[in-house]
């Protein structure tokens, strides 16, 4: 999907009306904004996104695509430059369903979701924090925190619980996923190769 055509429609979001962003064999990922006010958000840009699974509907966080992707590369290895390839380029805005369609037709042993799923998600979750968010951040981009991890999900040899453990005690992906690419570092680079993580 288009970066700034769903941003836009984030934008126009009703309060309280679910809105259907993608669909792709039965599965809906759809959008909420909530009338009711949250701390710490502005209620006029907050937004949740949902996963509808035939008479399953939950609400999915950022760690069930680190976590697909991490599944993912396990059962494909051969592809962990490809699939590294495809999610950096949603993070720097690309199309997203573009991003990953050389990968439309691989088959992988173990994963959460298709690739199509995980990449719109992906992109949902970086256009939220980059639009929504209020705090203060150690990263210039701060959805420089979140791809840092995704990065590190795919190319990391640790193992998928231990990566868990350290997203959800809330510490920072390593450094040499973000240094580079973080304005707030003092090895920030204004222009970098492809993959420059991988070096």
């Amino acid at each position: 999907m288009e970066y700034n055509n769903l941003l836009n429609i984030i934008k126009e979001l009703n309060f309280d009306v679910p809105t259907t962003v993608f669909k792709e064999n039965g599965i809906e990922i759809f959008l909420v904004r909530p009338s009711k006010t949250f701390k710490n958000y502005d209620i006029n840009k907050n937004f949740q996104i949902f996963i509808k699974d035939g008479d399953r509907q939950f609400r999915p966080n950022h760690l069930r695509v680190m976590i697909d992707l991490h599944l993912k590369v396990r059962s494909r290895p051969d592809l962990k430059t490809e699939l590294l390839n495809a999610f950096d380029s949603i993070f720097y805005k690309k199309n997203s369903l573009i991003s990953v369609e050389n990968l439309i037709d691989e088959e992988f042993e173990h994963y959460l979701n298709t690739i199509s799923i995980i990449a719109v998600l992906s992109q949902l979750f970086i256009i939220e924090q980059e639009y929504n968010y209020v705090g203060e951040s150690n990263y210039e981009p701060p959805t420089l925190f979140y791809q840092g991890w995704v990065r590190q999900f795919i190319d990391s040899s640790k193992e998928i619980d231990n990566l868990a453990m350290s997203v959800c005690s809330r510490q920072p992906p390593a450094a040499k996923y973000t240094s580079l690419e973080n304005k707030k570092h003092k090895k920030f680079r204004l222009e970098n190769p492809i993959l420059w993580y991988l070096e």
